[in-house]
């Protein structure tokens, strides 16, 4: 079992393009639901929860070394074996016997006494926080230890590696932030988590974060038997879990056009203060979102391509609306990021324009009071018309103050008409 990645069957393969319309219009079964209420009024920007990347303490560490991060969670092991086992020869019945075994191993050394032969095995490890199992199941299927290192670094690009007669497929699934509140419902709403895969010849072996959940709808189906999973090899098992991993990107990315939809009609009716801070809440979660599907179209591609023998032609065309779905998703991400760009310039034209409104009221209004006070200050500077006649001798005129007066109000009359007639006025 070498340690570098090989090269198989190189089929030529031309990418798929994204299909025409909105992303729930042309796939309706990934249509999220509407969003129940808009986001808080007055929401403020709390802290970045979003998990930083961080290796093992220890630098001189040899490769290969297996040390789970201190955060992750103990495992839970789950071996489910499923297919078509030949009947006994004394049986007369023509039909192979189906076979499913699904069961929870409570104790990583009794897994080699509950693993039976079977057409496909898939052993699922929920939790990453023991050492000692992942070596153990290492062991047991012969997994190379530069694999099982990358298994628990959990901030691993998304791509797929050929080992001798497996592969070795990393993918990002997103999950929600535990303990978020409905004030912060906007802020990080998504948590990047680690699947990582090894497909054998008719095995599948499945390392994920605690927390992401979008293996249980597969395990359902080959349960209550729906779908061609149990028909099929330990290859189209790997296709099924790659779609779901991306399946569960569709809701998400519906909630965010839903979100930027929202956005769009509050910037327009009132500029919130913390509608930007809402805007690059989505636009950091797409950001999130484009790193996971951007490289594991790659992986996809590459799976198709040159995977060997281990994915057989049927799979491959299963791996193709994969890959059209991974398309999908980065035109819709692109899409939205744009759009969000735009919300923020529009939301900067808005604010701008409201600012310059108030500016030329205020400005309207003390053009006004300049003739006003002008006058006022005229008669205020109180001159002794004892001395002179010419000292403002209007002061002593009977009808001087209701003169002044009418001066004034028709100084502020013939300004507004004046204005109104230029359209200053106008909103």
């Amino acid at each position: 079992m070498g340690n570098v990645p090989l090269r198989g069957k190189n089929r030529g393969y031309e990418d798929a393009h994204p299909r025409n319309g909105r992303l729930a219009s042309a796939f309706p079964h990934h249509q999220a639901n509407s969003l129940s209420k808009r986001h808080s009024h007055g929401l403020k920007l709390s802290h970045r929860r979003r998990r930083r990347f961080h290796r093992p303490a220890g630098t001189a560490q040899l490769p290969g070394t297996i040390q789970p991060q201190a955060y992750s969670a103990k495992p839970k092991i789950r071996l489910m074996q499923y297919g078509s086992v030949p009947r006994a020869v004394d049986d007369r019945a023509e039909q192979p016997r189906e076979q499913l075994r699904d069961i929870e191993v409570p104790e990583i050394g009794d897994l080699v006494h509950q693993i039976a032969k079977s057409p496909v095995t898939w052993l699922d490890i929920d939790g990453l926080g023991d050492a000692d199992v992942i070596e153990q199941v290492g062991k047991i299927f012969k997994l190379h230890p530069l694999a099982l290192e990358d298994v628990v670094n959990v901030h691993q690009r998304p791509k797929v590696e050929m080992y001798g007669d497996y592969l070795f497929v990393i993918a990002r699934s997103h999950s929600e932030v535990d303990g978020r509140t409905e004030a912060d419902s906007d802020v990080d709403a998504l948590d990047m988590r680690q699947v990582a895969m090894f497909l054998g010849r008719n095995f599948v072996i499945t390392f994920r974060e605690r927390g992401v959940e979008c293996f249980d709808e597969v395990h359902r189906r080959i349960r209550t038997n729906r779908g061609r999973i149990r028909e099929s090899g330990a290859d189209y098992l790997l296709y099924t879990l790659l779609d779901a991993v991306i399946d569960e990107f569709f809701p998400a990315l519906e909630k965010h056009g839903e979100s930027l939809d929202s956005l769009d009609d509050l910037i327009s009716a009132s500029c919130e203060q913390d509608l930007i801070h809402r805007i690059h809440n989505v636009r950091s979660e797409l950001r999130m979102i484009r790193r996971a599907i951007w490289p594991l179209r790659d992986a996809i591609n590459t799976l198709i391509r040159d995977s060997g023998d281990l994915i057989s032609d049927e799979t491959d065309l299963y791996l193709r609306d994969c890959y059209d779905h991974t398309v999908q998703i980065i035109d819709v991400i692109e899409t939205d990021r744009e759009l969000c760009a735009d919300l923020r310039d529009y939301y900067l034209t808005v604010v701008s324009n409201r600012m310059n409104q108030i500016m030329k009221f205020l400005t309207i209004i003390a053009t006004l009071f300049i003739p006003l006070t002008f006058v006022a200050g005229l008669y205020g500077m109180n001159f002794n018309t004892n001395v002179s006649t010419l000292n403002m001798p209007e002061l002593n005129w009977t009808y001087g103050y209701p003169f002044a007066l009418a001066v004034m109000t028709a100084t502020t009359l013939a300004m507004v008409w004046y204005f109104q007639r230029k359209g200053w006025l106008s909103s």
